[in-house]
């Protein structure tokens, strides 16, 4: 078994090491948008983790240093995106710039929600609570509506995107 190397405080001064101790837990890659009042707006988001089968609940956490957090906190609808291993590109556009959507093939759901075509699942969400999460927000949704397609799925890992491999 392998010995730890390094360990450390985290409420020190050592938030890029925390990040990067994060950043070994492998996840998948969503994206989140909504309508903004103006337009649809997207971000792309790993914070994404499902919380209850009955009733269907799913969770992300906003970062409350993104421009594009009063949006998405004033949101009562929006859908969440898992990303297939082929859309690397849909995950860049949406991390850079909340208005890619012409890039992309998309439509207008209930409520004006943004929907993005052709991700693994896409969950059409109500919001039921918000909470703080330090710098971070922690929303909860009801799940709505769920369309999804088989592939494999794009995976962020300390840093970078990729793919999934099974173990043998």
């Amino acid at each position: 078994m392998n010995a730890l190397t390094h360990s450390f405080d985290p409420a020190q001064d050592n938030s890029r090491e925390f990040r990067d101790a994060l950043g070994r837990f492998g996840t998948g890659v969503t994206i989140i948008t909504c309508d903004a009042g103006d337009g649809p707006l997207g971000i792309t988001a790993n914070s994404f983790a499902s919380v209850s089968l009955d009733p269907p609940l799913v969770l992300w956490s906003p970062a409350k240093s993104s421009s594009r957090y009063p949006f998405f906190m004033a949101a009562d609808h929006f859908a969440i995106h898992v990303v297939g291993a082929e859309q690397a590109g849909l995950c860049t556009a949406f991390a850079r710039n909340g208005d890619a959507f012409d890039q992309f093939d998309w439509e207008t759901g209930d409520h004006n929600v943004p929907l993005l075509n052709g991700c693994l699942s896409r969950f059409e969400c109500t919001k039921v609570a918000e909470h703080d999460g330090g710098d971070h927000s922690i929303v909860i949704a009801r799940v709505r509506r769920v369309t999804t397609r088989e592939g494999d799925p794009l995976l962020f890992y300390s840093g970078r995107y990729g793919g999934f491999t099974a173990a043998t």
